[in-house]
């Protein structure tokens, strides 16, 4: 099997303009718009959203190599880095402070460079006790001859797949050198296609023992936000390619595999990207019914009490709210909870659930229903 990093003239990967330059234009289009939306929001809102986008960028891209992240944890530790206002108390452990340190470095200094110590200390915080799992790896440097060949393999023993083999250990100095510096120094590629060239470029190198993926998506995230001009995050690409993961691997490996245009890739990539943007437009959605919501709320004052368990439930309360939740969340009697909840039912905040009695429950006003919140004298 021939490896596209076997070919002669590797890397001048090349591809077809014409038919790349529509989509292009399209998702550069859509970025546009979205960026547009998000700058309409105010600070307080477009924090919350890149701070929802981020969670899913790093919960989505451990997803993708299999591993599981407490995506409460993740949000706690980006906004603790960020200085972002957040309720929640969980301790992030060390994998997790670890990865978001990478992600963050990306995306909040994107305009810095991308060089070889930037790398290892990515690799580093990736791999804070020297160890994959229980394997102990090289960390912080490019992967060691001794290690042997890097090879994606599936099946079990006796009946391995080899899906792709990467460029032997001694070829990685040259290899690296060489994509850093395009990813710096090349220009007249836009920022989005380098995006997608990087990813591939980067992942098919594979220099490190492990935590290729993760990198490479990094590095295509980094570009993402120069294309973006912004480190704030509305689109989770790594989200978006986990729910592909299949066709993720499968569209890698046929480049792979195959010769120097990478056409095929790149068409795929913007396709995803694309899938991404309008999927936070449906999270753009929730959010904009929230400031709409608060909007006509702040109109006229309401309680601490009130604006406490108004963003628990906007935020996604799970189950029914009752009086007796209603009073443990605000932490007040229940003939407290009572009287604040009546206020909310006669402004047309909430409205009263079918069925009454011990079982009575309330939700907020939805963007389909046909309501005026009223405004108190």
């Amino acid at each position: 099997m021939t490896y596209i990093h076997k070919r002669p003239n590797w890397p001048r990967l090349t591809w077809d303009d014409a038919r790349l330059m529509p989509m292009l234009a399209d998702i550069r289009h859509r970025q546009g718009r979205l960026l547009g939306q998000m700058e309409g929001l105010g600070f307080k809102l477009r924090s919350e959203a890149s701070l929802t986008t981020l969670t899913s960028d790093v919960v989505g891209s451990s997803a993708i190599e299999g591993e599981k992240l407490d995506a409460e944890e993740v949000r706690s530790s980006i906004a603790r880095r960020l200085g972002i206002e957040y309720g929640g108390t969980v301790v992030a452990s060390r994998s997790v402070e670890g990865i978001v340190e990478m992600m963050l470095d990306a995306t909040h200094r994107f305009g810095e460079p991308l060089t070889t110590e930037r790398l290892f200390g990515w690799h580093a915080s990736l791999f804070p006790t020297g160890r994959s799992g229980t394997r102990r790896i090289t960390v912080g440097a490019w992967r060691p001859a001794e290690a042997g060949a890097m090879q994606v393999v599936s099946g079990s023993i006796g009946r391995e797949k080899i899906h792709f083999e990467a460029p032997e250990a001694p070829r990685l100095d040259a290899e690296m050198a060489r994509f850093l510096e395009w990813f710096e120094s090349v220009r007249g590629i836009d920022p989005v296609l380098k995006a997608a060239i990087a990813h591939f470029w980067f992942v098919t190198i594979h220099p490190f023992e492990d935590g290729n993926g993760r990198i490479a998506r990094a590095i295509a995230d980094m570009a993402l936000a120069r294309a973006d001009g912004t480190a704030d995050r509305f689109y989770s690409m790594s989200a978006q390619i986990e729910s592909e993961r299949n066709q993720y691997y499968d569209n890698l490996e046929r480049s792979q595999r195959g010769d120097l245009d990478i056409t095929p890739w790149l068409e795929w990539f913007l396709g995803c990207l694309g899938r991404a943007i309008d999927r936070a437009q449906e999270s753009l959605a929730g959010i904009l019914h929230k400031a709409r919501m608060w909007e006509q709320i702040n109109r006229s004052p309401i309680n601490e009490r009130q604006r406490k368990v108004i963003n628990r439930l906007l935020d996604g309360f799970e189950g029914k709210l009752s009086s007796s939740k209603y009073a443990k969340l605000a932490k007040c009697s229940a003939d407290t909870a009572l009287r604040d909840i009546k206020e909310l039912l006669e402004r047309g905040i909430l409205i009263q659930e079918e069925g009454g009695g011990r079982s009575t429950s309330y939700r907020l006003i939805e963007p389909d229903d046909d309501f005026t919140i009223s405004i108190a004298n």
